[in-house]
């Protein structure tokens, strides 16, 4: 196998198999050693493929530099229209006015017939009962999660309970009566949800820890789908 062939062979891996694809299942996925695939994640990235993540945690193919602009289908463009409409209802102030401006460039750069078919888009989204107002800058937990740094807030829970929190902040779910914060919790010890609304006087530490919050977000996942599972079973009987 050429070596051009392999790399174009690890875009296609790197695509098709769930993020983070780790260097031990590119190997066997493609029958080649360890070294190699570190070899080819370096040379990728020196042409242009952005490539996240590191040795012992997987990799995710974020941009790829190779393929060409996409042209949407109509369906395609509805249901961008649907989601962006979305996010300008739910989301915070910051998010609700980036998806407004998302919609305005997408209309600018798609042809004529597709600019008056997002005008006048046949779906929308409307909530009559919007999420709780928030109290906290939720631009700067989002920015905090990405960056996986460690956040600090005082917390109220459903039983009036206060205390003050330390977590690792990993996703925030947008729900149909809350926003929540998935994360793990220093003072439990545990992986929690904390609602937005609830949340005070946060504050953002200089604690990192990078890698960790994408294999920390699916084991958090998939506790909770093992929980509601088991709720559904138990329901059942």
């Amino acid at each position: 196998m050429s070596r051009t062939h392999r790399l174009f062979q690890m875009m296609q891996t790197l695509r098709h198999l769930p993020s983070p694809v780790t260097a031990a299942q590119l190997a066997e996925e493609m029958q080649m050693s360890p070294r190699t695939i570190y070899r080819d994640i370096e040379a990728l990235r020196s042409i242009g493929a952005v490539i996240d993540g590191e040795a012992g945690f997987g990799y995710t193919l974020v941009e790829d530099a190779a393929l060409p602009p996409l042209a949407f289908e109509d369906e395609e463009l509805e249901a961008l229209v649907l989601g962006l409409r979305d996010v300008a209802v739910i989301g915070d102030p910051a998010l609700a006015q980036a998806a407004r401006s998302a919609l305005a460039k997408i209309k600018a750069r798609v042809p004529p017939r597709q600019a008056h078919r997002l005008q006048h888009a046949v779906l929308t989204a409307h909530r009559f009962s919007k999420p709780p107002p928030v109290e906290i800058d939720v631009a700067a937990l989002r920015r905090a999660t990405w960056d996986e740094v460690t956040v600090a807030f005082d917390y109220t829970d459903a039983k009036q309970a206060e205390t003050r929190r330390r977590v690792y902040p990993l996703g925030l779910v947008y729900l149909d009566n809350s926003n929540v914060l998935m994360a793990w919790c220093h003072l439990r010890q545990d992986y929690r949800t904390f609602r937005l609304d609830r949340m005070r006087n946060l504050q953002l530490t200089d604690e990192s820890f990078r890698p960790r919050r994408v294999i920390m977000l699916r084991e958090h996942l998939a506790r909770l789908r093992a929980e509601m599972e088991k709720s559904a079973a138990d329901r059942d009987f």
